[in-house]
């Protein structure tokens, strides 16, 4: 892969994406108005569906990649399926951003599309072949990619918070990739995805003129999850588990909590840590600028963690990980300081 095509592809996703928000905007304003109620955390009426530019861009650009990148026949299948399978999400997202649908539904639906994933598009990958027989490492494989769709649209509940949490990690499995980390298919799909959030950036920064919505939120997890999941792949398990680690401690500590509550689950709330944030005066911008920087963080502990592939600097980059994503998750949990 020429050292060129990953910027190149970043940036025609990002300006296929920039120019389709420009004109399906109107559109979404008509058909697709997020109106404000008591759990949310805008306060205008505003667009929803910008999900459809960034994995439009992000898909057009990639396929314009491979008609020029060499890549053999598995590979480009294996991309063909993972496309495939985040379309079909994308179609269920806009199902239930039009008209909900009940979680009996939903949920079986991305498990098929994740299973698309897993079993078909990387049935080569192991992460623990000496630890897990096959049946349970595909089973873990299925459960965390569910919940990774979920969860990457549970915390999509502010304005740039889910690209503070995707750029960094689709740039460093991009920059991956540029450096062989990561087989050549991966790396173009993190670029090409890279590209597409950027080209949408400039519509969701505080005050957003638009949400992605279920329509991009839903596979946006699905490509993250098999992007941790080819780098895991590749041995790179402790970077794998890194990279997502606030979207997936901020989203799983919030579900046992609710859990332990007895709350429904599946229903809209506003108990995330980042939502706890915005009500303890901290403002969005700052709220995400924070994240942006923990994940940052996160990136080069990661990078680290493949650097130094002894046991030990694994355990250390990760419990480094954990510690720096607590400390922010505990300031967000408590009221600010007055000056």
């Amino acid at each position: 892969m020429e050292r060129f095509t990953p910027l190149l592809l970043i940036a025609v996703a990002a300006g296929l994406a920039f120019a389709l928000c420009l004109a399906l905007r109107p559109v979404m304003m008509r058909y697709a108005l997020a109106r404000p109620n008591a759990r949310s955390s805008h306060r205008q009426p505003t667009p929803q569906g910008g999900g459809i530019a960034v994995l439009a861009g992000a898909f057009l650009a990639l396929a314009l990649a491979l008609a020029v990148v060499p890549l053999d026949a598995s590979a480009r299948q294996a991309l063909v399926l993972v496309m495939l399978a985040a379309a079909l999400l994308a179609l269920v997202g806009a199902w239930d951003d039009i008209r909900p649908l009940s979680p009996a539904l939903r949920l079986p639906l991305q498990i098929l599309c994740v299973g698309i994933v897993v079993f078909h598009a990387a049935p080569e990958l192991r992460l623990l072949p000496e630890a897990l027989p096959l049946w349970a490492e595909r089973g873990l494989a299925l459960v965390a990619g569910a919940w990774f769709v979920n969860l990457v649209n549970f915390m999509d509940g502010i304005d740039w918070i889910t690209l503070a949490g995707l750029v960094p990690l689709t740039g460093a499995i991009a920059l991956a990739g540029g450096y062989g980390l990561v087989d050549p298919a991966t790396g173009l799909l993190a670029a090409a995805l890279l590209g597409g959030l950027l080209g949408f950036a400039p519509f969701n920064k505080p005050v957003a003129r638009i949400f992605l919505g279920d329509v991009g939120a839903l596979p946006l997890g699905l490509l993250g999850a098999y992007l941790l999941y080819r780098l895991a792949g590749t041995g790179a398990l402790a970077a794998a588990l890194i990279l997502p680690l606030y979207h997936v401690m901020d989203s799983t500590i919030t579900l046992f909590r609710r859990l332990g509550r007895g709350e429904k689950v599946w229903q809209a709330h506003r108990s995330h840590f980042y939502q706890q944030a915005t009500d303890h005066g901290f403002r969005v911008i700052e709220i995400v600028a924070q994240v942006a920087l923990l994940n940052l963080c996160l990136v080069a502990l990661a990078a680290l963690s493949i650097a130094r592939p002894e046991p030990w600097s694994q355990l250390a980059c990760l419990l480094a990980a954990l510690a720096l994503t607590g400390a922010l998750l505990r300031r967000f949990s408590r009221r600010r300081a007055r000056p």
